[in-house]
């Protein structure tokens, strides 16, 4: 079996949580996840590319120039209506927290007939010497409702319909919201190619 240390460019426990099991679940890899404060970087990271791929890979980049295999994601919300929009602007949507997005989305939708969105997810994988480097994506299609439903989840998940349930992502829990969501759709391809690549 082989052995190796890879680094998440988050602090986000939660994140680092869902990786490990991913990688348990899916990998013959015997792999150690480590957060950026495990490896003593407690910088910010701008996040400034166009694309889900270009910051998730800006994200990558820092543990791979510390001298790990570095692996970061990047994603959002894209709605048709609104020209593909929040986009890698997701988070920062309204110019404040997740209550507010939604409000702001809503207010932004009002009125408009055509609610198709999707959720995407960027993962990049950087290796020190760039030998290796490879990013993939996860997409997960549904509407945008135009009132909240359930209250678990985070982001956009309250408006976000996934039509296969019949509710919303907020309304399932986060086993059977990752069967089908963006960001398991990524993980899994990031897994299974970095195990094809390392093997």
């Amino acid at each position: 079996m082989i052995m190796i240390k890879v680094v998440l460019a988050t602090r986000n426990k939660n994140k680092i949580n869902e990786l490990k099991t991913f990688f348990n679940e899916l990998s013959d890899l015997d792999i150690t996840v480590l957060s950026l404060n495990d490896i003593g970087y407690y910088a910010e990271i701008e996040e400034n590319g166009r694309t889900f791929e270009e910051n998730a890979f800006l994200k990558a980049s820092v543990p791979a120039k510390l001298g790990y295999i570095g692996i970061a994601d990047d994603s959002g919300l894209c709605v048709e209506a609104l020209g593909g929009a929040p986009g890698v602007f997701s988070a920062r949507f309204s110019g404040g927290d997740d209550e507010e997005n939604n409000d702001y989305l809503l207010q932004k939708l009002h009125g408009e007939p055509i609610r198709d969105a999707k959720y995407v997810c960027a993962m990049a994988c950087v290796f020190p010497d760039h030998s290796k480097d490879f990013t993939v994506r996860g997409e997960c299609y549904g509407k945008i409702l135009t009132h909240r439903q359930g209250d678990g989840g985070f982001g956009y998940d309250p408006l976000f319909y996934y039509e296969p349930f019949g509710k919303t992502f907020a309304e399932v829990d986060m086993a059977e919201k990752n069967k089908v969501s963006h960001r398991g759709v990524a993980m899994r391809s990031l897994i299974k190619k970095l195990t094809k690549v390392l093997s």
